[in-house]
């Protein structure tokens, strides 16, 4: 396994990240009810991803039913005794409680979030908290004073976003700067061969300021697995099977593509479509660790094995190339000037 450095900290995580959000099989009604792995299977999938050497875990206070997936890394933690092997991010942001400061990024809130979620996992502090998603309601510097705070406390190790727009990105590095705030380390963002849309800003922010880049759905939620074909219907037991009206936003020419020249990649390296998709990923400027899921022992196996997989030249060129997107304006103009945006 492979370690690199969150970011410009000197934190070093596994370049594959456990991502935990189907841990815990929730109620009927939930968004992940039926496609999720109950608590003995994501136990054993903890601890065969810490044997093979992944050491960075990542959770949010909102995956399961209130809070479920935090109590069950939580038990796991005092059953097994692995807490300190893990590097243990989540988030907050999004609505836990009622009321109408239930949810958001003010400080009132983050002072009861990290206590909720510390209490949850059964731990004394939070090794990379990361707000959800950036929150237009509360000033950018009320969010990163109060989460300095729970840095100096040692509630919180470092800190990190997700789902936010560049503009808001580089306004809260500035925010760190001028006020000698804790900065983030790091930015959890969509990216995979279907999403690239964050190579237009973010991937230039964070690779001039020194962000470490944490892709999630780095398989487009199955869609890069291998498992669906063009005029077929998703296959029993999938999460497509599932989410229908999801499946046909990916159901287009250009996916199919994409997907297409996954395929032919995989068959020609001798590797999964997923490894290659990851592989891909783990290639790419400023990512520092890439965010996967496991329902099963079985598919973090499989996965792992895209840490020992270096596409070369000509695979990239064909993904890039199946994988290309409209830039849109201004990009698009100065990539006909200066051939690079």
């Amino acid at each position: 396994m492979e370690y690199r450095s969150l970011g410009r900290s000197g934190l070093k995580v596994s370049t594959l990240c456990l991502g935990t959000m189907t841990f815990g099989e929730p109620e009927e009604g939930s968004f992940m009810h039926g496609v999720a792995a109950d608590e003995k299977t994501s136990s054993a999938i903890m601890n065969a991803a810490l044997d093979a050497g992944i050491n960075f875990f990542d959770t949010a206070d909102v995956y399961g039913n209130d809070g479920l997936t935090e109590r069950v890394i939580g038990r796991w933690f005092v059953k097994d005794q692995r807490r300190d092997d893990v590097v243990l991010a989540t988030k907050f942001r999004f609505r836990m409680n009622k009321g109408p400061n239930g949810t958001g990024a003010s400080r009132y809130r983050i002072v009861r979030t990290v206590e909720e979620s510390l209490k949850r996992l059964q731990t004394d502090r939070i090794d990379l908290y990361q707000i959800h998603m950036q929150d237009y309601d509360t000033p950018e510097h009320e969010t990163l004073s109060a989460l300095d705070d729970l840095v100096r406390s040692g509630k919180v190790l470092y800190v990190g976003a997700s789902n936010y727009t560049a503009y808001r990105l580089v306004e809260s590095l500035w925010a760190s700067d001028k006020h000698g705030l804790e900065r983030f380390a790091s930015v959890q963002m969509q990216y995979s061969l279907i999403a690239r849309d964050i190579e237009r800003e973010h991937v230039p922010v964070c690779t001039r300021h020194g962000l470490g880049i944490l892709p999630w759905s780095p398989l487009a939620a199955g869609f890069l697995s291998g498992k669906y074909r063009k005029g077929q219907t998703p296959p029993t037991g999938t999460r497509f099977e599932k989410w229908k009206e999801r499946y046909g936003a990916f159901d287009n020419e250009r996916n199919w593509r994409v997907l297409d020249a996954v395929l032919g990649v995989a068959k020609e390296l001798d590797a999964s479509p997923a490894q290659v998709s990851l592989a891909w990923l783990l290639a790419r400027p400023a990512v520092t660790s890439v965010i996967f899921g496991a329902r099963s022992a079985a598919q973090l196996e499989e996965n792992l094995k895209a840490t020992k997989l270096k596409l070369p030249a000509s695979c990239v060129a064909k993904l890039d190339e199946a994988s290309a997107f409209d830039l849109g304006y201004p990009y698009d103009f100065i990539a006909r000037i200066q051939n690079r945006w």
